[in-house]
């Protein structure tokens, strides 16, 4: 199954990928019955899909489903080291510039056609050709020079050393004989998608549900769950009932539902529960084009009055851990000694004064040059913790004399409005990938629409160290700079980096073969089985 390795927007509160081990219920260490093939799992997600090619979506949900659709030359394997996909294996030159994989001999795409290196140098083509509205080209216009050496053979060569080169090519692979000589940002396959992976697209009706079926000829083995429902549920409080009641099988919990609705005999008995640190972030995040927003003063002072460790008790219930930047606690590459902005709301008050802020008529309220502090934030509908993470916020931010403004929108509609700039700020989250690399989201090249930059963010010393981190194999010096990044990035304030929330997904426990792992309990979804006096759907 695919990876895209860069940071998606996402629409649920945490991803099913983590760094930590997940915690595995008491209730899943059962006797394993013999796998059996057949049944159905239906997956409930607040938000639909957007667009089912991968190299055309930067959202969570799209990603959720392509992944299983697709594949690309490599992915990480439960341990987070990269494994082969769709390349069996490779090499890579001694100076680290070139590497050539080796793929796969008899993987089929789902229409029966032959996967072979015309794809992959395809997929290399049109995700840097400049007319693909795509946020992932950056990885790719790296490459110098992408050979097909063979109908299984495939080269690529870069002109100077490129660390997240191998992990890049965990992108989807897309075929050549459906897409070449077509505009592929119109093409059918963002609806109707074929890909190698172990699950064929079915139908898709839109905000209601998206079908596949298991794919009997995947080269991995045939997955044993038959069919994937992913149901479309914006309301979280409408989706947990529907888990209970047995219309849904899988889904993440709220940190209330975790922590207080499901500790009953009924609910444990049917379901198991898994709690672990996410690869994923919240933040409130500053459209910079917004000349109240382009003075960092402002921007620090709303980090001063915003209480994180209220929201992680109040909005998470201590499910998580305050975040300081753009990286999980615990990893490598996580900086623990950059600017925190503790609960100051008195720093706040100062700051705001200093970029002219005051309340010039008594009434409590900041004003500068006869206008009001009043902005909205955008949160995106059916994520009830984010929305209560805003309403926390216009709290906090009123004792300090601003008024907020929550607007909670339906999905579709607040991707249109990111990518229009369309915006005052947002409080959203990223889902983050394995490597390390920030190019996408934080480099000034990457503002424009479809890019992940859209708060547009612009820091000179940050474009160098991000191109120099990613030049360079050496992991100290790689840390060196992406310390520094998260430095400046403290001092820059551009987002409010808000909290790492535990991902709380919930599987009914009819399902065996779950292992939880530093991946999560995705890695090996094509593994997962129900015993045949189990099974529901026939």
């Amino acid at each position: 199954m695919s990876f895209i390795n860069v940071l998606l927007l996402a629409f649920v509160l945490f991803s099913f990928t983590g760094c930590k081990k997940a915690e595995a219920p008491p209730t899943a260490q059962k006797t394993e019955e013999p796998p059996a093939y057949g049944d159905t799992i239906v997956v409930g997600s607040i938000g639909d899909a957007s667009n089912l090619i991968p190299l055309l979506a930067s959202d969570s949900a799209s990603h959720d489903i392509a992944g299983l659709i697709y594949n690309g030359l490599v992915r990480y394997d439960k341990n987070l080291n990269l494994e082969g996909d769709l390349a069996e294996s490779w090499e890579v030159s001694k100076d680290g510039l070139e590497i050539t994989f080796h793929l796969r001999n008899g993987v089929k795409w789902h229409d029966g056609a032959d996967f072979t290196a015309d794809d992959v140098i395809y997929t290399y083509k049109v995700t840097i050709d400049p007319k693909t509205p795509t946020a992932y080209s950056g990885d790719f216009l790296m490459v110098k020079k992408a050979e097909v050496l063979d109908k299984y053979t495939f080269r690529v060569t870069y002109p100077r050393p490129f660390a997240p080169a191998l992990a890049s090519w965990g992108s989807a692979i897309l075929p050549k004989h459906l897409l070449e000589g077509k505009e592929i940002a119109k093409s059918e396959l963002a609806r109707h998608p074929i890909g190698t992976g172990p699950y064929k697209f079915v139908e898709w009706k839109t905000g209601e549900k998206i079908v596949l079926e298991a794919n009997t000829e995947y080269w991995e083995g045939r997955p044993y769950i038959e069919r994937y429902i992913y149901r479309i549920i914006p309301d979280q409080a409408t989706l947990f009932l529907e888990l209970k009641s047995g219309g849904v099988d899988y889904t993440g919990l709220t940190p209330l539902q975790y922590a207080r609705q499901t500790e009953f005999s009924e609910f444990k008995k049917n379901f198991n529960k898994y709690k672990y640190l996410a690869f994923a972030y919240t933040y409130m995040g500053y459209n910079l084009t917004n000349p109240v927003f382009q003075d960092k003063r402002v921007r620090k002072a709303m980090s001063y009055a915003i209480d994180k460790q209220e929201l992680v008790d109040g909005v998470l219930l201590g499910l998580g851990k305050s975040a300081s930047g753009p990286y999980k606690p615990g990893t490598w590459v996580y900086n623990d000694k950059v600017e925190r902005y503790d609960f100051n709301p008195q720093k706040a008050r100062e700051l705001l004064a200093e970029a002219g802020w005051k309340d010039t008529n008594g009434d409590g309220l900041l004003d500068k040059d006869g206008k009001p502090f009043e902005f909205s934030i955008m949160t995106n509908q059916g994520n009830d913790s984010r929305a209560k993470t805003v309403e926390i916020i216009q709290k906090k931010l009123k004792e300090i004399g601003i008024t907020v403004k929550p607007r909670v929108m339906e999905w579709a509609s607040f991707l249109q409005r990111i990518d229009k700039k369309d915006f005052e700020a947002v409080v959203l989250g990223w889902t983050i990938g394995q490597d390390p690399d920030l190019f996408d989201i934080w480099h000034s090249s990457k503002t424009n629409p479809k890019e992940l930059n859209f708060i547009t963010y612009k820091n000179q010393e940050v474009d160098d160290l991000l191109v120099k981190a990613r030049e360079t194999f050496n992991q100290e010096e790689r840390k060196k700079n992406y310390f520094r990044i998260q430095e400046i990035l403290a001092d820059d304030a551009p987002y409010t980096f808000l909290y790492v929330p535990d991902a709380l997904p919930a599987v009914h426990a009819r399902f065996h073969g779950i292992e939880p792992a530093p991946a999560g309990i995705m890695h090996n979804f094509i593994k997962w089985h129900v015993p045949k006096g189990e099974q529901r759907h026939k």
